[in-house]
């Protein structure tokens, strides 16, 4: 796991690529598994394959640090003072998601080991196991709004207000394996993606099921590629999509319209040479006029 401050990036890091995005140096030596920001300073935290780590969360006050992986252990990093890790007894099976829960106080953890676990992290052992119909590949969470990706292609919803009850299980409007989830701000719904290169607009109440809808992304011809991320803009409501093309798109789903692409990677695939590759982490200075959503052309 690595931690960088971009605000003192600039030195070290002022090659720019073709979105004119900022490199973050020094990034992790093998593929990014995760990417968390602090919600308290402008601080970013990297976990990677090379150390085995497979996702990570801040706890909201920005002093602590998460992280899960194929050791199967929770392990909380007390980052600003330097101190060792803290381990929690962890799960069975390697630990696929994190996330931090401030209304209650309480880590949320889910493991390819069919397992949810709550923990009070003053505690080593969980509050409350609940058990999953398979392994968990995505979670994702806007309190009071929890939703979980299985191995089978389930979404399993929670209000978290009753943690210990599955609230409903939908079937994925996808038809090939759940990459990634994104809960609505408004908590009203959930995004969905897949190694299908296709996101999925659902949502939980029976009464608005007329507007889920699903559409293609991260496609090159007859080239698919996996939607491996999917964020909310914390303000405009829009959402980014990132694909194993090496690009990202920014969406509208209330007018149901892209709003803007990156630079199309594939371009330079003729010259790539896995021999100097490396793992590059840059940021993207947004422009509102990318992320704001528009109504579509024709209507008003």
């Amino acid at each position: 796991m690595t931690s960088f401050n971009p605000a003192g990036a600039g030195a070290g890091a002022a090659n720019l690529n073709p979105n004119k995005s900022l490199e973050v140096t020094p990034a992790p030596e093998d593929s990014v598994s995760s990417l968390s920001f602090s919600p308290k300073a402008n601080h970013l935290v990297a976990t990677s394959w090379d150390k085995q780590v497979l996702c990570s969360a801040w706890k909201d006050d920005g002093m602590t640090v998460f992280s899960g992986g194929c050791d199967k252990q929770i392990k909380m990093w007390p980052l600003l003072s330097g101190g060792q890790p803290t381990v929690l007894s962890g799960h069975e099976a390697p630990v696929k998601e994190l996330a931090w829960v401030p209304q209650m106080n309480l880590l949320v953890s889910g493991s390819w080991d069919k397992t949810l676990r709550y923990w009070d992290i003053r505690q080593p052992q969980p509050v409350h196991v609940q058990q999953l119909p398979e392994r968990c590949y995505a979670l994702s969470l806007c309190y009071p709004l929890m939703v979980v990706g299985t191995a089978d292609r389930n979404v399993i919803v929670f209000n978290l207000q009753n943690p210990q009850a599955e609230f409903k299980r939908i079937v994925s409007p996808l038809k090939l394996q759940t990459r990634c989830l994104a809960a609505f701000p408004d908590q009203q719904g959930f995004l969905v993606g897949s190694i299908e290169g296709r996101v999925g607009v659902h949502h939980v109440d029976d009464s608005q099921q007329g507007k889920n809808f699903t559409f293609k992304c991260h496609r090159d011809g007859n080239d698919i590629y996996s939607v491996n991320s999917l964020n909310f803009h914390p303000a405009h409501g829009t959402f980014a999509t990132t694909g194993s093309d090496g690009g990202f798109n920014f969406w509208d789903k209330d007018s149901k319209q892209r709003l803007k692409v990156c630079y199309d990677w594939s371009k330079g695939a003729e010259k790539h040479n896995p021999s100097t590759a490396k793992t590059n982490i840059f940021i993207h200075s947004v422009q509102e006029s990318d992320v704001k959503g528009k109504p579509r052309a024709g209507k008003k």
